[in-house]
């Protein structure tokens, strides 16, 4: 707005010009003629302009604004670097190859750090180059005969067992690339059947190989080899257990348990065991007695050890079965899986080409029967149990119970290994042939007829018992009662039986007077019905041989009186039609 003068104000008024509404600016000339100060160039004139405080010259604030506005430039730079460089690592993680100009290019941008300074360089590990897995079978295919006959020769002079222990070393190192997955010998052996199990792991090594390793083991001594088993079992056990423990989650055991697998030991012990089985008989013993040996983990071991014996030799690999696991079975701890596993190796061994001519001729071997009496009682039980204790098995031992009798009753007659033989199987047999089960006492009975056939001793040892097993006792008399022509057809001589029968005759007397319960009356009413029965048949067939002789003796009284001069030949015929 601007200024006048009081007068020129004054006289506008009296004018009547009022276009200022009335409101004029008052001041004062003289104030105003005032000289003023010389104004500081250098000092900045302020004057409020639209509500902003200016001055004259150049903003004073203009550069504090400049700055802050770099700043915020230069972190939004940084920022979006920041988002390049995140963006660029995982396209970069997520390919598995980079031309080289890319790599140079992500480098650059990596080296960026959010504040936008440059970030230290990262070291990449490099990873180290898979080594290829080696399969048993190529392991195998490596190993050359001649460099093993070569190796083998330079044992000699070492003591034999550190001569085995080297054998073993052999195979060991060949078979040092091929890792425990490569042979889970463990899963193999408890989910394989026996058939699976026959050829390994030895299906892999040539014949070549296995020709000179097998004549070298024949050279060895009983005593080293037994050792040698024992050595590489305990071996193969200690990695059962270290297995055993990883499996749990066990610290321990996942620290002892060695990636590297057991091939080695297990090819040289299959071969010899099937080049040397009788050594596994000499070390039976052992596995019988020794808890570390025991167990129905370790059983699928000990199978497969007899299993191997058995292709080297199928009557020990019968003997092993009959001696060491068909007790198992005949035990109360013995579970399903183990009972079939059992049953599949002797089911193998039976299922051999010309095993029922092998073994019925070897049922003896060196003085020791492949089916010992105390073995046969066990088969009998668990072929011919109670019907309420049937499982499914039963069937399976009913299958090739036939074969093992054979087995177990084959034999000269009258020879001492069989009279032998048949004392100790009449023990076994008499206290069956009591039980309740009438399948097993039926099949016990018939046992202990054979035994009475095989030695007339037999008889004095059943005229002791007779009375402490009246029952079993009873059992033999019926069978010999109802089926006398089959039965006696096969006796030499019926003198033991008719002096038995009377001894028993005279003790029934005695004890039905004395005889403290009913039932034990009723046993002793049967024992006498078919002891009568029986003297009755003894007298008549006596009577009958007495005569026949006295007929003989006419007939050649009267064909010398006839035909004085009747050759040889003709006196033969007679002989066999009166001997018919």
């Amino acid at each position: 707005m601007a200024s006048v003068d009081l007068y020129e104000t004054t006289n506008a008024t009296a004018n009547g010009n009022h276009f200022d509404h009335g409101w004029q600016k008052v001041s004062y000339p003289k104030r105003q003629r005032k000289t003023k100060p010389n104004a500081d160039p250098q000092k900045p004139i302020l004057s409020l302009s639209d509500g902003t405080l200016t001055n004259g010259g150049p903003n004073v604030f203009h550069s504090l604004e400049q700055q802050s506005a770099d700043r915020r430039r230069r972190i939004l730079e940084a920022q979006r670097a920041y988002t390049d460089v995140d963006a660029n690592m995982k396209t970069k993680h997520n390919r598995s190859d980079l031309d080289d100009d890319d790599e140079d290019d992500n480098s650059d941008m990596e080296s960026v750090k959010p504040d936008g300074n440059p970030a230290e360089e990262k070291k990449v590990k490099q990873k180290k180059p898979k080594k290829a897995k080696v399969t048993v079978a190529e392991a195998s295919a490596k190993i050359d005969s001649a460099d093993l006959s070569v190796y083998l020769a330079e044992l000699n002079g070492e003591p034999p067992e550190i001569q085995m222990q080297k054998f073993a070393n052999f195979y060991g190192k060949a078979f040092q690339e091929v890792v425990a997955g490569q042979f889970p010998w463990m899963k193999m052996f408890r989910e394989s059947t026996i058939i699976k199990l026959a050829d390994v792991p030895l299906s892999h090594i040539s014949d070549a190989v296995y020709k000179t390793s097998a004549d070298w083991i024949s050279q060895q001594s009983l005593e080293a080899i037994g050792f040698f088993i024992l050595w590489s079992l305990d071996i193969i056990l200690e990695d059962l257990v270290a297995q055993q423990a990883s499996a749990k989650g066990s610290k321990k055991g996942a620290q002892q348990m060695s990636s590297k697998s057991k091939v080695g030991i297990f090819v040289a012990l299959a071969m010899v065991l099937r080049r040397k089985p009788d050594a596994l008989i000499s070390v039976l013993p052992n596995l019988r007695e020794n808890s570390k040996y025991q167990g129905q983990d370790k059983l699928p071991i000990i199978v497969w050890m007899m299993l191997q014996a058995s292709q080297g030799d199928l009557a020990v690999g019968l003997y092993l079965w009959a001696n060491h696991l068909l007790p198992i079975v005949g035990g109360k701890n013995c579970n399903p899986q183990s009972r079939d596993l059992i049953l599949q190796l002797v089911e193998w061994i039976l299922s051999a080409s010309k095993a029922r001519t092998i073994l019925v001729n070897g049922a003896v071997r060196k003085g020791e029967r492949l089916v010992p009496p105390s073995s046969f009682d066990v088969l009998m039980r668990v072929t011919f149990p109670a019907s309420s204790a049937r499982v499914k098995a039963t069937e399976r031992f009913e299958a090739i119970y036939p074969i093992l009798k054979e087995v177990a009753l084959a034999g000269s007659h009258g020879s001492k290994a069989m009279r032998q033989a048949s004392q100790q199987m009449f023990n076994f047999a008499i206290v069956a042939a009591g039980e309740s089960s009438p399948a097993l006492s039926k099949e016990a009975a018939e046992i202990v007829i054979w035994c009475l056939n095989q030695n007339a001793d037999c008889y004095r040892q059943w005229d002791k018992v007779y009375l402490d097993n009246l029952k079993a006792s009873v059992a033999v008399l019926k069978r010999l009662s109802e089926e006398w022509k089959e039965q006696t057809a096969k006796f030499v001589t019926l003198d033991p039986m008719r002096e038995a029968i009377k001894n028993f005759t005279n003790k029934n007397g005695k004890a039905m007077n004395d005889a403290a319960d009913s039932a034990e009356s009723a046993f002793f009413h049967d024992a006498e019905k078919y002891c009568k029965h029986i003297s009755q048949k003894l007298k008549r067939g006596r009577g009958c041989i007495k005569t026949l002789a006295v007929g003989v003796v006419a007939f050649a009284v009267a064909a010398a009186v006839v035909s004085p001069n009747i050759d040889v030949q003709e006196w033969n015929k007679l002989y066999i039609v009166f001997g018919s």
